[in-house]
């Protein structure tokens, strides 16, 4: 079913090692997935995670997660998504990816997220990225942007939290941020890992 979207993802990490594709997924899941995050009950506030310690730093970032299981269709369903994607790269690039990981995140008014990488170069467990965007009618004015830097540190995208908006970079080789929210912000970010999982 996603053959295609698999396919322009492969092709964008091989040629610019990120891509951005609008309406990636089905609107139907993209917009049952943004019902299922607003009933979440139990968002944590997010930590900064370095080596094997974990700690919450509120002036570098104020989301608030909530880990994604296979448990509920909807998100088995993109899961599933994830999975076949995670089949295709290992396929086609030879990426030796074993596992996805994906938390739900919820970014509140004035809400944000500093600059940062998604892994340490060199580091064997963060290889590829997702984000996943779950916003009906997204203006300008609602903040809330995902800043994409190259390795020298120039911006070289700014994306607008869509729904359905899908984002994959290479984890080690794009910084990036979140700018201050002005309104509730949805999204699932997740990681293909090549480290073993811990059950």
């Amino acid at each position: 079913m996603y053959q295609e979207t698999y396919e322009l993802i492969t092709d964008g990490l091989v040629k610019k090692g990120y891509i951005l594709i609008e309406d990636a997924l089905d609107v139907k899941l993209t917009q049952n997935l943004l019902q299922f995050a607003k009933e979440i009950k139990n968002y944590k506030r997010a930590g900064i995670s370095n080596a094997s310690e974990l700690h919450i730093d509120s002036t570098k970032r104020s989301d608030k997660t909530h880990w994604v299981d296979g448990d509920n269709s909807l998100t088995s369903e993109y899961l599933t998504f994830c999975d076949g994607l995670r089949h295709y790269l290992n396929q086609s690039l030879y990426l030796g990816l074993n596992y996805y990981e994906s938390h739900f995140a919820i970014y509140e008014n004035g809400a944000f997220y500093e600059k940062h990488l998604d892994a340490f170069k060199g580091s064997k467990n963060r290889v590829v990225t997702t984000v996943l965007y779950l916003n009906e009618e997204w203006k300008e004015e609602d903040g809330g942007e995902l800043l994409i830097y190259d390795e020298n540190d120039n911006k070289i995208n700014k994306v607008v939290p869509k729904l359905g908006t899908l984002v994959v970079f290479l984890s080690d080789k794009f910084p990036h941020e979140v700018l201050p929210a002005k309104r509730k912000r949805y999204s699932i970010a997740g990681w293909f890992r090549v480290d073993k999982k811990l059950v």
